[in-house]
């Protein structure tokens, strides 16, 4: 039985001390005695104590773990190494299935696209952004949908980080704050956490390194003219194009 989840999921929607406790508990091997059941997981997880674990097939955060944090309803890293397990069939994890990138960087990489890697990035793009949509729920979903921010900003900050440095990828993150945006403002997002709105700052200063390296990145600010954005994000980027 495969899980609705894969590792990328895990990775992307776990707090980054927690999955990398988790990958710990994994690579260790004290994910022991897994076994499938109906519509889920169970296991052994060897921690302070052995820790009697299960988790769901659809949802790897809905489960139980006899730990504290287990049985307070939360999310531990003994349920994410069971998870874990779950949707790599206990296989080795190379350095990029367990690398986190949770705050924006610039690559500092001077280049273009092809237009493959183009079309690709794009996509990739589109799939983060399905994870920052309007809340339409009732109040006992709000945990779950900032939750839902949190990894599009996570999938999307990965992205973001692994660009090379030139107008073409310029266009593509100006293209994308517009539409971080214009979901802040008419789209129905409630930031309440500020996930999204850290994020737009955090690619706001990758921007603004782009320019330092390229110059002629600034010509992509140029759509920004005229923008009324939700918090004025856009003002550091326009103040390039006057210098």
């Amino acid at each position: 039985m495969q899980p609705k989840y894969d590792l990328d999921k895990i990775k992307f929607a776990t707090d980054g001390p927690t999955f990398e406790k988790a990958v710990d508990l994994y690579e260790k091997g004290k994910v022991t005695k897994f076994e499938e059941g109906i519509g889920g997981y169970s296991a052994i997880v060897i921690g302070t104590k052995p820790y009697r674990v299960s988790v769901e097939a659809r949802r790897y955060d809905y489960g139980h773990c006899e730990c504290y944090l287990g049985q307070n309803d939360t999310l531990c890293k003994h349920m994410v190494a069971v998870a874990i397990y779950a949707a790599t069939g206990d296989k080795k994890l190379s350095d990029e299935d367990k690398r986190l990138v949770y705050q924006v960087a610039c690559s500092g990489r001077l280049g273009e696209l092809s237009k493959s890697e183009l079309a690709t990035t794009k996509k990739t793009i589109t799939a983060g952004m399905r994870f920052i949509k309007s809340y339409e729920g009732p109040s006992r979903t709000w945990f779950t949908y900032q939750s839902s921010l949190s990894e599009g900003c996570n999938r999307l900050s990965k992205v973001v980080s692994e660009l090379p440095v030139n107008q073409q990828t310029t266009k593509l993150l100006v293209d994308t704050l517009l539409r971080l945006d214009d979901r802040l403002c008419r789209g129905g997002v409630d930031d309440s956490d500020g996930a999204v709105g850290g994020f737009i700052e955090e690619v706001v200063s990758v921007l603004q390194e782009y320019a330092k390296l390229d110059p002629t990145c600034t010509k992509a600010f140029e759509a920004l003219n005229g923008k009324e954005t939700c918090f004025g994000w856009e003002e550091p980027l326009l103040k390039l194009i006057k210098n």
